[in-house]
């Protein structure tokens, strides 16, 4: 099989599950903090704020993440960030996101936080940084560490300083990489090898978001110019055929959404996404979430699209589990543990 399964097969398949995957210990590696945050959490951020003219209740606020495009998301995203306006603020939105993560047995993430988006409340990036390590340090079950989203709007000058900011503070706050998330296609990844050759020197772990609203080209400036060690989506690698056999050859982590994809219209139905197809071709495919709250999605239920409308097996779908711990910046040890409790789990069920 090359793709999903069609329609009338596909109605068998949505009606059986192999696993309940909300037991599995789970890793992901493309998660943003920011667009993770429960709804409830949220709505009472809106609250504390003094409301807002837009949503008037969380039902309101969940029909609200309904979008028409990419840049119709990002409209959204500014306009959500809008109410993380004070360092408490992070450290309550932290928390409840580590508290999601943790009874939803996912159990390690490396998660961006894009603290330029706050520059227009006059918030420090470190103090940012610091007051969402506070958060996520409240709660026991899930490890995770942060990667700093650059932004690449921000262009050069901006994603330099940005770096700048938060190095000092790297240790205490457990950042281990940054990346480059926003408008992929006006701000290409060449435009930022001198940040990304700092950050490297300085012993940081580099991803770039590329291959999701841009092509192939995307991917390949990612590799070549940024010196990137995964790759955040790069779906639309798929289009290049020479692509997809360097990235078979150099086993380079692609941080797969589906989900996000779809409701960002960057594919507009199931049966033209090209992570089967990625997969079967020999890609190292992770399986994330991105921005679950404003997606509706959970990691969980990732895997779920994959068993039912993918018709993926047991083995490819332990192999990606797996992949999600392999493809991570975690210590020999930490990924030694995560793997086993994974390999204990698919032997118990």
């Amino acid at each position: 099989m090359t793709g999903p399964p069609s329609r009338s097969r596909s109605r068998f398949w949505l009606n059986s599950r192999m696993r309940d995957w909300t037991t599995m210990p789970k890793a992901e590696l493309h998660f943003h903090l920011e667009g993770a945050i429960p709804v409830p959490t949220l709505w009472e951020l809106i609250q504390h704020h003094g409301g807002d003219s837009v949503v008037s209740s969380e039902a309101e606020l969940i029909e609200w993440f309904t979008y028409s495009d990419f840049a119709h998301f990002m409209e959204i995203w500014t306009w959500m960030n809008g109410f993380l306006r004070d360092y408490d603020d992070f450290t309550f939105a932290a928390e409840a996101v580590a508290r999601h993560l943790a009874a939803q047995n996912i159990v390690y993430v490396e998660a961006f936080f894009s603290p330029s988006d706050f520059r227009h409340h006059d918030l420090d990036p470190r103090r940012i940084a610091l007051a969402i390590r506070t958060g996520l340090d409240r709660v026991d079950g899930v490890e995770v560490p942060l990667i700093v989203d650059l932004v690449r709007d921000r262009g050069p000058e901006g994603t330099a300083r940005t770096f700048a900011s938060i190095k000092d503070v790297a240790d205490e706050a457990g950042i281990i990489g940054i990346g480059i998330g926003g408008f992929e296609a006006a701000h290409p990844p060449e435009q930022f090898e001198g940040v990304y050759r700092e950050a490297r020197e300085s012993g940081f772990h580099v991803t770039a978001h590329a291959g999701e609203e841009a092509g192939p080209e995307s991917v390949w400036g990612a590799i070549r110019s940024l010196g990137a060690e995964r790759i955040g989506h790069g779906i639309r690698s798929i289009e290049d055929p020479s692509l997809v056999r360097y990235l078979v050859e150099h086993q380079i982590p692609l941080e797969v959404c589906p989900t996000s994809n779809l409701r960002t219209g960057v594919i507009a139905h199931w049966d033209q996404h090209p992570v089967r197809r990625l997969v079967d071709a020999g890609v190292l495919v992770t399986i994330n979430t991105d921005d679950p709250a404003m997606f509706d999605t959970t990691l969980a239920g990732e895997y779920e699209i994959l068993e039912n409308r993918f018709e993926m097996d047991e083995t490819m779908l332990k192999g990606l589990s797996l992949a999600a711990v392999d493809a991570s910046w975690a210590d020999e040890a930490t990924r030694a543990r995560l793997r086993s409790d994974i390999e204990h789990w698919w032997a118990a069920v």
